[in-house]
C-alpha cells in the first residue's frame, strides 16, 4: 500500500497534494495555513453515529459511535452516554467489536444492546432455548447484552449459537427476542459430517425464526412460539403482553414477491396468535402499537402493481384491535414517508398518533399527526435542521428530540433540542465527529433543477470545484445514485462509492441528479421506470442535464466522465453506451451488462426484472436483449475501470466478466477489471475500500484529467527516490523552506514574512521542519543566516528564545502558534534510525567514552554547531496516508513544555548518539525548537 501510494502519490497523493496546496497557495497570502488536501482514505476511515435513544427521564441519550479499524480491516462501534443538559459524554464500551441497537429499560437502570464480541464460557443450556454457543465457538455474535449506565463492564444476557435478530424490553425483569431456532437433527448431522453444502431455498430444513423471553434476574429462556415460518418484522405492545409481528411464508419471497408475509397478533400469555390486516393487500414495512395497545400502525411499502414491490412509497394503515378494521391514514402529503432510513430513524410513536419524516425530493419534512376519532391531523415542524434530519430520536414526554443532521455541504453530527408545539429549539450538538476535517475545505453546492424526459422537472445536487470562477469552464462527472428507488438527499454523501469532495478537489463539477425511477417523489415518479420503461427515462433525464450545464457555460463539453456503484453503474454503461462520444471516462461498480442471466442469479430477480423490464425472459427473450446493454458494448469508446464483488447477490459477479470480456472483445476502450474477494454488494473491508477510490481517482487522472497516474511496483518506499517524490509536496519561498505571509488588508505593499510550513498527526498541527535560521531571522533581524545556510536549523537557542518567537509569530498572524507539550508529541520523538546523530559522524553507535572523544573531535571543524545539516536532509517519518515529519530523532535537539510550564529539551541531536539510554546531553548550541499551531487539547 505504501509503495503504491508513493509514485501514485505524483497523483493520489503528492500531486492531489499541490493541486490542492495549489489553490491554498492563493490563501497562504493572508493565512499562515495551507488547507490539508483530501485523500481517498478519507472516504473511508471516518467516524459516524447513530441508534440514538433518550433514557425513560429524559436526561441522557446513548448513541453509537462507528469508527473505522485498519488492524482488522473493517469497521467497529461503541455506545457513549450524554447528558441532555450539560452534554457531558462518556464511553461506555470500548475495544474493537460491534455495538449495536442500545435500548434502555423501562426505568433507566440498564441497557441492553447487541454485540458481537467474544462470549465468556457459556452456561447450561436452558430448556425450551435455541443450543447454547461452546466457549470456543468464536463465531457466536449478534448476542444481547447489559451494561449498566452509572458504570461497570457489560455482561451477556443470552449465549446462543445463532444471532439475536431483534429484541425489546418486556419489563424491567425480562426481555423479548427473535432469533432462528435451534439446529435441527438433520443440521447437526450435517455439521458433524462437515458437510458445507447448502441447498437453495430449503424451506422444510431452514430454522424458523421465533420469538422467546429471556430474564434478566436468572438469565433463564423460554420459547414464546411455535411458528414454522420466519418472523420479520415485530412490535412489543406497551405492556408486554402481546406481539404484532410480519410471517414470511417462503424464503423465495424476495425472488418472487408472493406469496405475500401474514400479519399476526401473538397472545404471550395464552400463546394465541390471529391475523390482522386481513382486509387488504399489503407489504409491510415495520409494524408499530399505539402507546395505549389499542392500535397497529403498519408503514407499509405501496405500489400500484398487483405483485411487486420494487417501487413504491410508504403510507401509513393502521388497525384497529376492538373494531378489526384497517383504516388508511391520510398523510396529507402525496410523497409519502421519507425513504432510505431505518424504521427508528424517521417513526416515533406519541400519545396520540406518531412523529415522523415525509418525504420531499432532495429534503424531509417532519411531522406530528395525532389521532383524532378515525381520522389524523397533521402538524408540520420547523426548526432551524428540520429539512435535513437524517436520524430521530424522541423523547417519551416528547419535549426533546435528538437528531443527526448535514447538508451536502456540511459533514454529519447530532443534535439535542427541545420540541415546542410545532418547532425544534435551542438546538445544541452534542458529537463531535471527523475533528481531523476541521482545516479541510467543502465544496460549494446547489440544487439545481432542469427539464428531463417528459418534460417533466428533474433535481441535482450540483457540486462545484474548488476555486471556481464565472466564465470559466471545467470538467464534469456525473454520479447516479443506486437504487432505482433510492435517492439522494441534501446530506453529506461522500463515501467510497461516490468520492465526489475528490473530484471538485481536482477542479471538477460533480452532479448529483435524482433520475426518474428515485423515490421521494411520489408513486407515479418512482413507478415511472417501471412495466418495461426502465431506460427510456433515466438516459434522457441524464443526458438533458448534462446539455443544461454545457448551455449555462459551466462544463467543457470535451472533458465529462461518468461513474457509478449499483444502479448508478447500471446508468452509467447506458450513458456510455448511448452517448459514446460524450463521455471520456468511466468508472462502474456491481452493475448489469446483460439481463437473461441477471433474472436467476440474484435474490430477487424475477421481481426486479420481471417489474423494470415488463415480462419475463421466457415470454420475450429479444426483450431482455434489446434492454441488455451487453449487446452494444462496441460502441463503447470510453475507458472503463470495472469492479464486481465476488459473493454480491444483487448484482452476480458474472455480470461484470461478461461486461469486461466483451470490452476486450471489441478492444475500442482500455479496460480494467477488478475483483473483491469475498465481499458482498457492499464493500466490507476497508483495504477494498480504499482500494476501490485509489483507483478510481487514478483511473479519472489518467484519462479525464489528464494527470500521468501510472505506478512503479519496482519502486521499494524508503528508496531515496520515493522520498524524493514525497519531498514534491514540501512548500518554498525560492530555495527557503516554509510559507510566504503577508499580513491581510495592510493597504501598502509589505514585505512577505517567511513561516512554518505546518503538518497533521491526528488533530495536532506540527512543523513539518525544525525552525530554519531563515525563519528565526525574520523575528531576530540581526541574526541573518550565512548564505547556504538559510535552511538549516536555527540553533542555540534557549526557552526563553523559542518562546519569544511563538509569541511573536501570535501576535503578527492572530493566530495561536506554540511551543509542544512533551505528553502530545513524546510519541513522535521515539528512537529513530538514520538521522543525524553521533552515530552517522562516527559510522557506528559510539560508546559514552568514545561519544566524548568524538564530540571533542567535531569542534576541530571549526563554526558553530558544525555537525549540524540543512532540515530535512534524512528520510521523512509517516504512515501510508500523512505528510513527513523531518528531523525528529536528530539534527537539533528541540525544546517542549512540561504541563507545569518548564521547559525540557527532547529527541535525538547530531552531537548525541541514537541510543536513548547513552545520557548525553546536547550541547547549546546543538539545541533548536519546532512549532505548533492551535491550542492545546487537555492532557491525554
Amino acid at each position: 500500500m505504501k509503495q503504491r501510494q508513493r509514485l501514485a502519490g505524483l497523483v493520489l497523493g503528492v500531486l492531489e497534494f499541490l493541486c490542492s496546496a495549489a489553490s491554498a497557495k492563493a490563501q497562504i497570502s493572508v493565512l499562515p495555513a495551507t488547507t490539508e488536501p483530501w485523500t481517498p482514505k478519507d472516504m473511508v476511515l471516518y467516524e459516524s453515529a447513530g441508534s440514538a435513544r433518550i433514557s425513560p427521564d429524559a436526561q441522557w441519550a446513548v448513541w453509537v459511535k462507528n469508527f473505522a479499524d485498519k488492524e482488522k480491516d473493517g469497521r467497529y462501534s461503541n455506545l457513549y452516554l450524554t447528558h441532555l443538559t450539560d452534554r457531558k459524554t462518556i464511553q461506555l464500551t470500548r475495544g474493537s467489536e460491534s455495538q449495536a441497537q442500545p435500548r434502555w429499560s423501562p426505568k433507566g437502570k440498564f441497557i441492553a444492546f447487541l454485540s458481537d464480541r467474544k462470549l465468556p464460557k457459556a452456561g447450561k443450556r436452558d430448556e425450551e432455548a435455541p443450543a447454547a454457543a461452546d466457549a470456543s465457538d468464536d463465531e457466536a455474535a449478534g448476542q444481547i447484552w447489559l451494561i449498566n449506565p452509572a458504570g461497570g463492564e457489560p455482561w451477556p444476557l443470552t449465549k446462543l449459537s445463532r444471532d439475536v435478530q431483534d429484541f425489546a424490553w418486556a419489563d424491567d425483569d425480562a426481555i423479548v427476542f427473535s432469533a432462528e431456532e435451534d439446529a435441527s437433527f438433520y443440521e447437526q448431522e450435517r455439521k458433524t459430517k462437515k458437510d458445507d453444502s447448502r441447498v437453495v431455498d430449503d424451506d422444510p430444513h431452514t430454522a424458523p425464526v421465533r420469538l422467546f423471553r429471556v430474564s434478566v434476574s436468572d438469565e433463564k429462556i423460554a420459547r414464546l412460539t411455535r411458528n414454522t415460518d420466519w418472523i420479520r418484522t415485530w412490535d412489543l405492545s406497551p405492556d408486554g403482553t402481546r406481539v404484532v409481528a410480519l410471517h414470511q411464508q417462503k424464503l423465495n419471497f424476495d425472488f418472487y414477491e408472493t406469496p405475500l408475509p401474514i400479519v399476526y397478533v401473538h397472545d404471550l400469555k395464552t400463546g394465541t396468535a390471529a391475523p390482522i390486516f386481513t382486509d387488504l393487500k399489503m407489504l409491510p414495512f415495520f409494524l408499530r402499537w399505539t402507546r395505549d395497545g389499542a392500535g397497529i400502525y403498519a408503514v407499509e411499502e405501496y405500489s400500484k402493481h398487483p405483485v411487486f414491490h420494487q417501487a413504491y412509497i410508504l403510507r401509513v394503515q393502521y388497525w384497529n384491535l376492538s373494531e378489526k378494521k384497517t383504516t388508511q391514514v391520510d398523510l396529507h402529503w402525496n410523497r409519502g414517508l421519507a425513504s432510505d432510513f431505518e424504521p427508528d430513524q424517521f417513526f416515533s410513536v406519541t400519545h396520540d398518533g406518531f412523529f415522523t419524516l415525509l418525504a420531499d425530493g432532495f429534503h424531509v419534512q417532519p411531522a406530528f399527526f395525532s389521532k383524532r376519532g378515525d381520522a389524523w391531523t397533521q402538524t408540520l415542524v420547523a426548526g432551524e435542521h428540520a429539512r435535513n434530519l437524517y436520524d430521530t430520536a424522541l423523547s417519551l414526554d416528547e419535549k426533546a428530540l435528538l437528531y443527526n443532521t448535514s447538508t451536502s455541504s456540511t459533514p454529519p453530527q447530532w443534535y439535542a433540542a427541545k420540541i415546542e408545539g410545532a418547532k425544534i429549539v435551542s438546538p445544541a450538538q452534542f458529537t463531535d465527529l471527523n475533528p481531523q476535517w476541521k482545516n479541510r475545505r467543502f465544496a460549494k453546492t446547489e440544487l439545481i433543477r432542469w427539464k428531463g424526459a417528459k418534460d417533466e422537472e428533474i433535481e441535482g445536487i450540483l457540486y462545484y470545484p474548488f476555486d471556481y470562477q464565472p466564465g470559466k469552464k471545467y470538467p464534469l462527472v456525473t454520479g447516479p445514485h443506486g437504487g432505482p428507488s433510492s435517492s439522494d438527499y441534501d446530506m453529506w454523501n461522500e463515501d467510497s462509492s461516490y468520492p465526489s469532495i475528490l473530484h471538485v478537489q481536482r477542479g471538477a463539477f460533480y452532479l448529483r441528479p435524482n433520475y426518474h425511477g428515485s423515490a421521494n417523489y411520489g408513486l407515479d415518479f418512482v413507478e415511472s421506470i417501471g412495466y418495461g420503461n426502465q431506460y427510456d427515462l433515466e438516459i434522457p433525464d441524464m443526458e438533458k442535464g448534462v446539455d443544461f450545464l454545457i448551455a449555462k457555460g459551466l462544463v467543457d463539453s470535451e472533458r465529462i466522465g461518468a461513474g457509478g456503484w449499483s444502479y448508478g453503474g447500471i446508468i452509467t454503461i447506458a450513458q456510455i453506451v448511448e452517448n459514446p462520444s460524450r463521455y471520456k471516462v468511466a468508472t462502474v461498480g456491481a452493475a448489469n451488462v446483460e439481463y437473461i442471466s441477471d433474472w436467476g442469479n440474484i435474490y430477487y430477480g424475477h421481481a426486479g426484472n420481471t417489474y423494470y423490464l415488463g415480462k419475463t425472459p421466457f415470454e420475450d427473450p429479444q426483450l431482455y436483449v434489446k434492454k441488455s446493454p451487453f449487446f452494444r458494448l462496441d460502441r463503447v469508446t470510453a475507458p472503463t475501470l470495472i469492479y464486481t464483488p465476488a459473493e454480491d447477490v444483487n448484482v452476480s459477479n458474472n455480470q461484470g466478466w461478461s461486461h469486461f470480456r466483451a470490452m476486450q472483445y471489441f478492444g475500442k476502450a482500455p479496460v480494467k477489471f477488478i475483483v473483491f474477494p469475498g465481499e458482498p454488494h457492499g464493500l466490507k473491508k476497508l483495504s477494498h475500500r480504499i482500494r476501490k477510490v485509489e483507483e478510481d481517482m487514478a483511473w479519472f487522472d489518467r484519462y479525464l484529467y489528464k494527470i500521468d497516474a501510472a505506478r512503479n511496483e519496482a519502486l521499494k518506499p524508503d528508496a531515496p527516490l520515493a522520498d524524493a517524490f514525497q519531498r514534491m509536496g514540501i512548500l518554498k519561498h525560492g530555495t527557503r523552506y516554509g510559507i510566504r505571509w503577508t499580513r491581510p488588508g495592510s493597504g501598502s505593499p509589505v514585505v512577505p514574512i517567511l513561516t512554518p510550513e505546518m503538518v497533521k498527526r491526528g488533530e495536532l498541527a506540527i512543523g513539518r521542519f525544525e525552525i530554519t535560521a531563515a525563519q528565526f531571522a525574520e523575528f531576530r533581524k540581526l541574526v541573518r543566516p550565512a548564505i547556504g545556510f538559510e535552511n538549516r536549523a536555527m540553533s542555540g537557542i534557549t526557552l526563553e528564545d523559542a518562546q519569544a518567537y511563538v509569541g511573536w509569530l501570535s501576535q503578527l498572524t492572530k493566530q495561536i502558534w506554540r511551543l509542544p507539550y512533551e505528553d502530545e508529541v513524546k510519541d513522535l520523538y521515539e528512537k529513530r534510525e538514520g538521522e543525524n546523530t553521533l552515530d552517522y559522524w562516527a559510522g557506528y553507535a559510539p560508546s559514552p567514552g568514545d561519544a566524548a572523544q568524538l564530540r571533542e573531535e567535531a569542534k576541530k571543524l571549526g563554526g558553530t554547531a558544525p555537525l549540524l545539516k540543512e532540515v530535512g536532509s534524512f528520510h521523512g517519518q509517516g504512515k501510508d496516508d500523512e505528510e513527513p515529519i523531518y528531523d525528529l530523532g536528530g539534527n537539533v535537539a528541540e525544546w517542549v513544555l512540561t504541563r507545569d510550564g518548564k521547559g525540557k529539551v527532547i529527541g535525538g541531536s547530531a552531537d548525541c548518539p541514537a541510543e536513548s539510554k547513552s545520557n548525553c546531553t546536547p550541547a547549546p548550541e546543538y539545541i533548536g525548537f519546532r512549532v505548533i499551531r492551535g491550542a492545546p487539547k487537555e492532557k491525554k
